[in-house]
């Protein structure tokens, strides 16, 4: 059986990446930033990468990486999705290297390119819309929309016709879009003008995209649990300290009921969560199907949670400076991503071999 208990080097690695965003992007940082050019806090990025090391958790050591696992990983999207932070971790560190990582007989142009990500020095981000699950059948070349962080890109992960493509950003037409959640710039991204580098063909490159996606979904359910945690904990603290009738708002007991709900909710979603990141991690044929329930469920629980949060914190909720909107946007925007709830469901019936009722 899997142990799904955070080990001590998890909690150290929680600690350190907690104490950054506390310092560098706490919540009035990200309500200045949110309506600029860029959301992204300037020198974060590469301290999260370069000087924790987050960056490379999936590379291997010989590459240059930490030679860690899934389960680290999961680890700071968590806080990540705590703080609601604005860096290409999901789309840079997850899905782009573990595509990467999972290409057959890799060349010299794979191996640099991963010890470059590992060491932060690249960004690269695949081209593909945010809202792709992992066994979507890829569109190749033309104008891609609703890529993620393409904008901080240093490297696209190109799919086309023949093959993975590795493009410079900078010879791509990348044409920011509005977002829902404006902590996740998205991008329409037109590579068919550039060149590039061919890093696998065929099918090899087919299954390299469908498990960088599928790592991406099963850690997104990590993002979205330290979401619904930061916002139960918010809704609990700010019910115990405003007051009604001489009384905590948190003391009345439809209150309490909502919240002991959410809490019962937001332990699930970290035992599917962490299952999920387990799966990844130790290669467990049925990760699949663990990610999809993974999804299926902690999409929902962190919507809920913002959700409850808005409205729980009565008028203050509703205002533009309260950070509660940026949970809320995030979660909205994560349960279309890397495939829907009821896409997941799908897939659960189908892996599960659960048809449904004629």
């Amino acid at each position: 059986m899997s142990d799904l208990l955070y080990s001590d080097t998890e909690d150290d690695l929680r600690s350190a990446v907690r104490a950054l965003l506390t310092d560098r992007a706490g919540p009035n940082e990200l309500l200045a930033r949110v309506e600029t050019d860029s959301p992204y806090v300037p020198g974060l990025w590469r301290t999260l990468a370069t000087d924790i090391g987050a960056a490379g958790l999936l590379v291997p050591e010989k590459l240059g990486g930490q030679g860690a696992s899934h389960r680290e990983a999961a680890v700071v999207l968590e806080e990540l999705g705590r703080a609601v932070t604005p860096v290409p971790y999901l789309t840079s560190s997850v899905i782009a290297t573990e595509t990467l990582l999972s290409i057959e007989d890799p060349g010299e142009q794979v191996t640099d390119l991963l010890a470059d990500l590992a060491a932060g020095r690249t960004v690269a981000v695949l081209a593909v819309p945010l809202t792709a699950a992992p066994d979507f059948r890829l569109a190749t070349g033309g104008r891609i929309t609703g890529v993620a962080d393409a904008t901080a890109a240093d490297v696209l992960l190109v799919p086309r016709a023949d093959g993975l493509y590795a493009v410079p950003a900078a010879e791509a037409v990348i044409e920011p879009q509005t977002p829902l959640d404006l902590t996740r710039p998205l991008a329409a991204v037109d590579a068919d003008g550039a060149a590039g580098v061919r890093l696998a063909a065929g099918e090899a490159a087919a299954e390299a995209i469908r498990r960088g996606l599928l790592a991406g979904a099963g850690l997104l359910a990590s993002e979205q649990l330290g979401l619904a945690v930061w916002c139960l904990e918010e809704t609990v603290r700010h019910t115990k300290d405003r007051y009604q009738f001489n009384r905590p708002v948190g003391s009345f007991q439809a209150l309490k009921h909502r919240m002991a709900q959410l809490w019962l909710e937001t332990v699930n979603a970290r035992a599917a969560a962490r299952a999920a990141a387990d799966a990844l991690a130790t290669g467990d044929p049925d990760a699949p199907l663990t990610v999809a329930v993974a999804q299926a469920y902690c999409s929902n629980v962190a919507v809920h949670a913002a959700e409850e949060c808005v409205q729980l914190h009565g008028g203050i909720g509703m205002t533009w400076e309260h950070p509660a909107h940026l949970a809320l946007k995030r979660a909205k925007s994560t349960q279309l991503a890397l495939g829907s709830a009821g896409h997941h469901r799908a897939v659960i019936a189908e892996l599960a071999d659960l048809p449904a009722p004629a």
